[in-house]
């Protein structure tokens, strides 16, 4: 429970640590009473946000200890409710609910013989009658499992009860301190033409991710939605889990044995938006505009052509809460990356808004304070009843304190995404050419980060990789990429170019840019097309809808080196927790030079932008004096590089001060290359 004030318990440890913020107190306050006013009429009027929080075994249609059935459902539009399915043969007025106060129904069907009266497997709709008198058959909003046949446009809720479910045979993994984490998405991890399952990723994905040293996979596109090429984010069915890839037991043994592996699974939720689909989806569940809406234009979002919740409204918040927990608690899921939390914090949604980083730009009435505390309230509920789970932030503007603890007036977030990092990567490959690469602007920008907030540093993620953009390799090799990426064709300077920069692209972006590191899944090899999911404009092809990880098993091509590559870096973080370490120190970035260099966890990173100058003898300032060697180098042959530099060279650092550090160390550092060193004489 909150403390009985307005006022942030912890707010003067925030405002001291950013006392820039001190003229904005009372929009702190103000959100912070906010939240706590929830806080406390939940208390008050639910019996606290535990029981709140598990309606999700309430409402809908759930199976009681004795064999009946209880269904529950919000509809304040309704006139009358009925539940018809198989079970009655279809009667839509036999089982009528019985009207609650505030908009609730509730139906009681008893047991039959001591069975369920609605057989698992079997089909339902709501069937509402709205106060035009008209019938809408509806999918209830809680509806666990919804299928869609062939024949059919519009998807069918599927009673979902089998006699045993999945029982989870391991636990989650412990919290993690450097997060490395692999964006996927399930349908489209097989180099087949088709929609992949949960059975593949779990047998053929999941080891493979684990080879390559992430220790966390995010999932998009799990939350059922009707439009495949949405790319999971026009849900429909919030509950559901996406039934084109298999049933929800296969999805809870996915995530069982990717804890098996020590994999913390994330879930890419979308609570800032739902699809416009009424037949199979929440808009007009109960015949109004409203109902888990904003009513008229507030409602609808703009470029998304989707509806946007009504944060203020009681039974929207435990929906959504609800929802949540459900994910947490029946699927085991480790915690969500939020979609789109830029458009839910502010009332423009973020469109044709640019953010400079003044900070009148995140207070004031533009800011929709009913989203921020629905996100304040979440992140409070997940914190409380399983701490061991992480949330991270998908914004865009920069908000001071999202990812300061609610106690201190702040959003709750573990971590937001550093997304201006891939936008200046595309910046610099798009606009410049290589000897005008300016390597303070880069330095800048993968540092440029709010003090004790955590980002997620990232080259590209999934949106790179759409069909209208190019990935990083595709944008430095192009159409090259189709023919001279085997070992068989001659070495071409437009080849050796991306395969190089490639590697010291993720590397520099692994160590400098964050506390945690996102790649999507194919991007780590530089998979060589775009993706485009089935839709009329490609005559319903599947063909670039699949990752292609069989190019990295063919010895004859070049995938297999950024794959290696890919893997020892992750393993190299793994061994030294330099995303877990405080900031990078940088001790240089010379710009006639184009060479980087800095210190993290321990670890010197040396890095040569420069196209074609290699330096000999090139001194780089350190703290610690020692003997230094190689631990990765961008330029050994298994990772398709030139092997100009010998991994048995000792570097015997001097006490000759350097770029503002006591000691130095003297290396070879050719073109193009990155290199990683450590202090032999410490032992790690």
């Amino acid at each position: 429970m909150a403390a009985a004030s307005t006022e942030p318990p912890r707010l003067k440890q925030l405002l001291e640590r950013d006392p820039y913020l001190e003229p904005f107190r009372t929009d702190f306050q103000r959100r912070y009473s906010l939240f706590y006013n929830h806080l406390k009429n939940i208390e008050e009027s639910e019996g606290g946000l535990d029981k709140f929080t598990k309606s999700y075994k309430s409402f809908g249609v759930n199976q009681l200890a004795d064999g009946g059935i209880y269904c529950k459902e919000w509809a304040p539009g309704a006139e009358a409710v009925f539940l018809a399915g198989d079970f009655n043969g279809w009667n839509p007025s036999s089982h009528p609910y019985k009207k609650l106060e505030y908009g609730k129904w509730e139906l009681f069907i008893p047991p039959e013989d001591g069975q369920s009266p609605v057989p698992h497997g079997s089909k339902l709709k709501v069937v509402i009658r709205a106060q035009n008198g008209a019938l809408l058959y509806r999918i209830s909003p809680w509806a666990r499992y919804v299928v869609r046949d062939e024949d059919k446009v519009n998807y069918d809720w599927v009673h979902w009860n089998p006699p045993q479910s999945y029982i989870h045979k391991n636990p989650s993994p412990k919290r993690l301190k450097s997060l490395r984490i692999y964006e996927s998405h399930v349908g489209i991890a097989s180099p087949e033409g088709k929609v992949a399952s949960y059975k593949n990723f779990t047998y053929n994905v999941l080891p493979r991710i684990k080879d390559l040293g992430y220790n966390c996979v995010q999932l998009m596109a799990i939350m059922e939605h009707a439009y495949y090429a949405s790319f999971g984010y026009q849900v429909t069915s919030f509950f559901a889990a996406s039934s084109r890839y298999g049933t929800p037991d296969d999805l809870k043994e996915m995530i069982d044995v990717a804890h098996s592996m020590g994999i913390t699974v994330l879930l890419d939720v979308v609570h800032s938006h739902a699809s416009k689909n009424s037949e199979d989806g929440l808009n007009q569940f109960d015949g109004t505009d409203s109902c888990f809406f904003h009513s008229g234009y507030r409602g609808n979002h703009q470029l998304w052509d989707s509806r946007l919740f009504d944060y203020a409204n009681w039974e929207v918040l435990r929906f959504l809460l609800s929802n949540l927990r459900m994910w947490i608690e029946d699927y085991r899921f480790d915690g969500f990356r939020f979609d789109g939390v830029t458009s839910m914090l502010y009332h423009h949604h973020g469109i044709g808004t640019g953010f400079s980083g003044d900070y009148n730009e995140y207070f004031g009435l533009h800011v929709d304070e009913d989203a921020l505390c629905y996100l304040m309230l979440a992140n409070h509920m997940i914190n409380t009843l399983h701490p061991e789970c992480i949330t991270i932030a998908e914004d865009v503007s920069g908000m001071p304190a999202l990812c300061r603890p609610v106690a201190e007036g702040g959003g709750g977030f573990d971590y937001r995404l550093a997304m201006a990092i891939p936008d200046k990567w595309i910046q610099i490959i798009k606009e410049l050419k290589d000897e005008d690469w300016n390597m303070g602007n880069i330095v800048h920008t993968l540092t440029n980060r709010r003090y004790e907030e955590k980002y997620i540093a990232y080259a590209e993620s999934h949106d790179q990789a759409l069909v209208g953009d190019k990935t990083l390799a595709f944008r430095l090799m192009d159409a090259e990429m189709y023919t001279n990426m085997s070992v068989l064709m001659p070495l071409t300077p437009v080849i050796d170019r991306g395969i190089q920069l490639h590697k010291m692209i993720r590397l520099i972006t692994h160590a400098l840019g964050g506390e945690s590191y996102l790649n999507f899944m194919g991007n780590e090899f530089g998979h060589p097309e775009w993706l485009d999911f089935p839709r009329i404009g490609n005559n319903e092809s599947y063909h670039y809808a699949r990752r292609q990880f069989n190019l990295t098993e063919d010895d004859l091509l070049r995938y297999k080196f950024l794959n290696a590559f890919d893997r020892d870096m992750n393993k190299l973080e793994e061994r030294f927790g330099w995303l877990a370490s405080p900031q990078a120190y940088v001790s240089e970035k010379h710009e006639s030079n184009k060479v980087i260099a800095f210190e993290r966890a321990g670890l010197i990173f040396i890095f040569n932008f420069h196209p074609y100058q290699s330096y000999v003898d090139y001194r780089v300032g350190i703290e610690t004096p020692g003997k230094y060697k190689i631990l990765l180098d961008s330029d050994a042959g298994e990772y398709g590089g030139h092997q100009r530099l010998d991994h048995r060279t000792e570097y015997f650092s001097e006490h000759y001060p350097h770029n503002y550090r006591p000691n130095s160390i003297m290396v070879y550092i050719p073109s193009r290359v990155a290199l990683v060193l450590h202090n032999m004489d410490i032992p790690k």
